[in-house]
């Protein structure tokens, strides 16, 4: 193998034409060397020959894309000192573009004897070069054309939560090679969709190369979300139609540039905390055999061991600078190169951990905030993890919008029927300035959600008061106990009437509340369908029709009241401000921009808040009152709503508010009923009275 000295910088690989660059970090390395393999696996090695900084490095001449390769890290074993070096093991390059292949799980896997007696403190010399998915060279062209990212404004965006597998796996109108693949979630067919629904932004569950844990393949089941990532630059190849030797990444850039096309940006949910080694009995992948120590974070006192935070066995060390360098870089790459629009972070709260604590100014928020790339996207964090002190909700720097974990469980809550859940209510719906307005971020800090992807989806969260996750093969121990979801009276499917009535109206007054808050609603995928998980609510492992659209059962209606929901949002900016509620007038109007009302139509006063057993409130947003102009600087001026919310067992009477408030109204939404509303409704007079059924939601849009 004929290897030039090459250059350290970029790390990974680098195609230029001619040839490809070779660039590799590892302080813990004697000796790394590239192992190239032909179509018949057979392999080929040859030594990095310079090291610059740590950083290993060589040029081959005349090897291009789709060229297979792996690394192979020489240096010591020697897991109670954290070193785990073996050359035995076939690595994965860590900036690799591309992977091809699946782990096949066998005892070579592991870098330690599985049958000794000292557990991982015996090497294995088994090669595992068999069993190793192969990193790929890519070709860095492609035709963008006149790609532009929509750009859509935080406080105009809709987030979709998507499968990029489960959306498509069995819409009959995609053909059956592309059902599953990033092909397929870019077919006119599934674009049509999401333009048809509204939703302004897809965020894709981990699309990051990831690995089916070794457990899970051991009871015949696949890490169907992906949440173990092994390869922060390379688009998972199971996702692609077209092929993995690069193909996927042509075909993840023709996804984005057209659902860029029309008008949808997508953002990422990326693991950076953790990667899919496992604990120090997990295997050796890649980040274990290059640089234990700098990788990971290990426990300080005994570095055979890890800390972490994560519950997956490992965390990511965002203490050492070539890890922060790791992500800094991947997220770059996926914007400059991928023209993704935006990143949700899981489990940010462990990126935030320099030693114990989570410290919100750490160096990762630090290197954000001073990326003149990352720094302009859409960034999302889940504001917990498992460890000490995780739960963070509220707590992220301005740029961050935020999962409101507090959002989620104040709705639950509220429309269970739950006591003292009110004037906590009202704060969510109004954006929850409590949380956010402190640090100087805006109602759109706040990503609103009910339901996401892990724990039940809207459909079984109003059918189920337990878990039913037995197929997951834990014996149901799996998953979250709390769901505060409420069965409606019945556990399951049921043929009662009045149960069934009960729950599309459940669906439809959660819908409504999400999509009516200040903040940045986000639905999950299947949500408006009706899709169910049989009970399930920890259906990470399910790959298969338990997760997967069922797009022969999609409920038309509840299709089309979110539709008409999220319409209202974006015709009407008083549901989408860019500032704060403040109680006050604004502009030529003599009102408040919100007004809170009982029932009986009298203002809402300090002691009603503290009622507990208030379920039902008037909230009356001024449309003559909103603070921000447009984004030409112009005033804007909108129609005046007014949303009854009635979460009692029984109908509720409202009083309409005075003539100061609105003259006349007219019905837009009733959840007590499926769209369409009798449009030959006669309107309602300031002060007169109109009754909200049980457990429902009624929104009048004032017309005079």
């Amino acid at each position: 193998m004929n290897i030039w000295p090459g250059n350290w910088y970029p790390l990974g690989t680098s195609y230029d034409g001619m040839g490809t660059n070779f660039s590799v970090f590892s302080e813990a390395a004697e000796r790394v060397q590239i192992c190239l393999f032909d179509e018949f696996g057979q392999e080929t090695r040859g030594d990095l020959p310079e090291v610059t900084g740590f950083v290993w490095h060589g040029y081959l001449p005349g090897v291009g894309p789709g060229q297979r390769y792996g690394l192979r890290v020489h240096g010591p074993y020697d897991p109670l000192r954290g070193l785990r070096c073996n050359p035995y093991k076939l690595l994965i390059d860590p900036y690799a573009h591309a992977i091809d292949g699946q782990v096949r799980w066998a005892d070579a896997v592991f870098p330690y004897n599985l049958n000794g007696p000292n557990e991982d403190l015996e090497p294995d010399t088994r090669d595992n070069a068999f069993y190793i998915p192969k990193s790929v060279i890519t070709n860095p062209w492609f035709d963008w054309g006149n790609d532009r990212s929509p750009k859509t404004p935080w406080h105009d965006t809709v987030v979709y939560e998507v499968h990029v597998k489960g959306f498509t796996m069995t819409h009959p109108d995609i053909p059956s090679e592309l059902r599953g693949t990033y092909a397929g979630l870019s077919h006119p067919v599934a674009v049509d969709y999401l333009k048809s629904l509204g939703v302004t932004a897809v965020e894709l569950l981990p699309v990051h190369q990831f690995i089916h844990d070794h457990d899970l393949a051991a009871r015949d089941l696949r890490n169907y979300w992906g949440y173990n990532s092994i390869a922060y630059f390379a688009p998972h190849q199971e996702y692609a139609a077209t092929g993995a030797r690069g193909q996927q990444v042509q075909e993840f850039k023709q996804m984005i540039k057209t659902l860029h096309e029309a008008g949808i940006e997508v953002i990422l949910d990326v693991v950076y905390n953790h990667t899919a080694e496992g604990n120090h009995l997990g295997p050796a992948l890649s980040f274990r055999g290059i640089d234990n120590l700098a990788y990971y974070r290990v426990m300080p006192d005994e570095p055979r061991f890890y800390r972490d935070f994560t519950g997956t066995g490992n965390s990511l060390n965002m203490r050492d600078p070539h890890v922060l360098q790791l992500i800094m870089d991947s997220l770059r790459y996926w914007v400059t190169e991928m023209h993704v629009d935006g990143f949700r972070f899981d489990l940010a709260a462990t990126l935030a951990r320099e030693l114990h604590d989570v410290d919100r100014l750490s160096a990762f928020f630090d290197l954000i905030q001073q990326d003149p790339i990352v720094s302009q996207v859409k960034l999302i964090a889940e504001p917990w993890d498992v460890g000490e002190g995780g739960y963070q909700v509220g707590n992220f720097p301005p740029l961050w919008s935020e999962w409101n974990g507090k959002y989620r469980d104040t709705v639950r809550d509220y429309w269970r029927g739950e006591d003292r859940t009110l004037a906590e209510f009202a704060s969510r719906l109004t954006g929850s300035s409590d949380l956010y307005a402190a640090t100087g971020r805006k109602p759109y800090a706040s990503i609103n959600f009910v339901t996401a992807h892990d724990g039940f989806p809207l459909n079984d969260l109003v059918s189920y008061n337990e878990k039913h996750n037995e197929a997951n093969g834990e014996d149901n121990r799996d998953g979250e106990s709390h769901n505060r979801s409420w069965n409606c009276g019945h556990e399951g499917p049921s043929d009662d009437p009045t149960v069934a009535a009960l729950r599309e109206r459940q669906k439809r007054n959660f819908l409504a509340t999400l999509l009516l808050s200040q903040g940045v609603p986000m639905l999950l995928g299947g949500d408006e369908m009706g899709r169910s998980q049989g009970g399930n609510n920890n259906a990470y492992c399910q790959d298969n029709e338990v997760s997967w659209f069922d797009w022969g059962s999609a409920d038309s209606d509840l299709i089309e009241f979110t539709r008409r929901l999220i319409d209202i949002r974006r015709q009407h900016p008083v549901f989408r401000r860019r500032r704060w509620l403040e109680g006050r007038p604004h502009h030529d109007s003599d009102l408040r921009d919100i007004g809170w009302f009982k029932p009986n139509g009298s203002s809402m006063v300090d002691k009603d808040w503290q009622d507990a057993l208030a379920r039902s409130i008037g909230v009356c947003l001024n449309g003559k009152a909103i603070p921000s102009p447009d984004m030409r600087g112009q005033p804007v001026v909108d129609d005046s709503f007014y949303l009854l919310f009635n979460a009692h067992h029984e109908p509720v009477r409202f009083v309409l508010p005075g003539e100061d408030w609105g003259g006349a109204w007219k019905k837009l939404i009733d959840t007590s009923v499926a769209l369409p509303l009798d449009r030959r409704e006669e309107g309602l007079r300031a002060s007169s009275t109109t009754a909200a059924a049980a457990r429902s939601v009624v929104v009048l849009q004032s017309v005079d």
